[in-house]
């Protein structure tokens, strides 16, 4: 766990890229859940934000 957040904080790509993977899967499964109203309506924007945020952090470095 101090390994992550320490590479959270030095901006390093393995655990950024595990965050924006986290968001898309929450997005998916918010998009596909038939009870809550409220999941459906965010779940485009959390996907996005997953999809963007993975983009940006494929080129941190290593």
């Amino acid at each position: 766990m101090k390994g992550f957040v320490h590479g959270l904080f030095r901006l390093r790509r393995g655990p950024w890229e595990m965050v924006a993977s986290v968001l898309i899967a929450a997005g998916v499964v918010m998009l596909m859940q038939p009870f809550a109203m409220w999941a459906y309506t965010w779940s485009f924007l959390v996907t996005l934000t997953g999809t963007v945020m993975f983009i940006i952090v494929s080129h941190f470095p290593e």
